[in-house]
């Protein structure tokens, strides 16, 4: 067995090291017995009547726990038996049921699956940290195809992502930056982990899976785990300009009255992608003074409404990107910290070249190669550009355009070429 292939079957083991197996009684669930019985109340007020059998698939738990639920319910008359699905009774709330479940809601609105305990989400989410993982040059080519990157550059990212730690990706705009970035995470999703639907702290409830950012992927031991937890891909998640303070925190709504998880939650165990660094609504400084400890220390403190501070790992590959000067955003003393700068720049003409039919193709064209030589000529000689990896794209996307508004066929030869640059470039004084 290769090197490479055995690192990968040591990946598949460590993806299905998973939670315990699923909860047999209310004991073995981890979070209050209370909290668990108003879930159920709340889920059989909003989507029952339905069976014992449904409300264990609602709230992910068993159907031992489901049952003792229920059991619960009943005897507060909260809810009651209106008949049979073979073995398995079929449940309705009553009158009682349906003033306590309202006031259940006014308090809290969550529903769905019921929480893990906070400590055992630190406890999973340290067991599949990103330093665990160990990639080879072959994961790396393999993630970066689709882009146009030489050697060296790859050689830099399969370096960081052994590291696990920060990583800093500058250079001009549209030279690549974030599609490298996203890339990165291209390499992480070939392994899975656990990710909780949400977290209990408290009796406040904080959701953690997000269906928009984490992919799931099927378990093959799924009959035995403890469905509270999902089997995803290692995630990525990408903030841009929108970034504020306030979203690097715990998001109450004051409405359903429960947590979402800040980014850096979403993004654990996986990448989070700090796009455009600079630009960002929150000053570089404030950010960067906040992920001081995190970046060192590998821990997170978030913040309850009433003031209480939670600890959680921070436990991400972590991506600035920016087409700003790293010493004109960061101070020394973080630059230290960010353990791995890779400056993205001008390409080759050879792959400004390989970018460009690559782009063609996609689109069903192909440039010939005089007329290739002529827009590099006229983008770096005339124009006085350097070549730079969104151009192919932006220029290519200006002849498809044209096409389209004059109703015919798309062509690249050195009349559409030109007009393209005429109306993508500004021209020169």
């Amino acid at each position: 067995m290769s090197e490479l292939v055995y690192v990968r079957e040591l990946l598949k083991t460590a993806a299905v090291t998973g939670p315990e197996e699923k909860p047999r009684s209310l004991s073995e669930a981890g979070v209050r017995e209370t909290l668990l019985e108003d879930l159920a109340l709340k889920t059989l007020y909003l989507s029952g009547p339905f069976s014992v059998l449904d409300l264990s698939e609602k709230i992910r738990l068993s159907y031992e726990v489901a049952n003792q639920l229920y059991t619960r319910l009943r005897t507060k008359l909260l809810a009651e038996v209106t008949g049979m699905s073979t073995t398995v009774p079929d449940i309705a709330i009553t009158s009682q049921g349906r003033t306590r479940a309202l006031e259940l809601l006014s308090q809290s609105q969550y529903t769905g699956a019921a929480p893990v305990t906070l400590a055992s989400y630190v406890e999973q989410v340290r067991k599949q940290r990103v330093k665990n993982l160990r990639v080879h040059t072959a994961d790396v080519e393999r993630a970066f195809s689709h882009l146009v990157m030489d050697g060296k550059t790859l050689a830099q990212f399969g370096t960081a992502i052994n590291s696990g730690a920060g990583i800093f990706l500058y250079g001009p705009p549209g030279t690549g930056k974030t599609a490298a970035a996203e890339s990165l995470a291209h390499v992480l999703a070939e392994d899975a982990i656990w990710i909780p639907y949400a977290v209990e702290v408290d009796g406040q409830i904080i959701t953690v899976y997000d269906p928009a950012i984490h992919k799931r992927v099927e378990d093959p031991e799924s009959e035995s785990r403890d469905d509270r937890w999902v089997h995803c891909q290692r995630p990525a998640v990408t903030v841009g300009g929108e970034l504020t303070v306030e979203m690097l925190d715990l998001q109450f709504n004051p409405t359903s009255r429960y947590y979402d998880g800040p980014p850096q939650m979403k993004a654990n165990n996986g990448v989070l992608i700090i796009d455009d660094f600079g630009r960002q609504r929150i000053p570089p400084e404030e950010l960067l003074n906040r992920w001081v400890v995190p970046l060192d220390r590998g821990i997170e403190f978030l913040t309850l409404v009433g003031g209480r501070k939670i600890e959680i790992p921070f436990e991400m590959l972590v991506v600035f990107a920016s087409n700003i000067d790293p010493a004109k955003v960061m101070d020394p003393a973080f630059l230290r910290r960010i353990q791995t700068k890779i400056k993205i720049g001008a390409v080759s003409e050879a792959q400004f070249r390989e970018i460009f039919r690559r782009v063609a193709a996609d689109n069903g064209l192909s440039p010939d190669t005089d007329t290739l030589n002529d827009l590099i000529v006229i983008i770096r000689d005339t124009l006085r550009q350097e070549l730079r990896a969104c151009y192919p794209r932006d220029i290519v996307n200006q002849v498809l355009w044209a096409a389209q508004y004059e109703d015919r066929p798309p062509e690249l030869n050195r009349t559409s070429l030109m007009r393209a640059v005429e109306a993508y470039f500004l021209p020169q004084s």
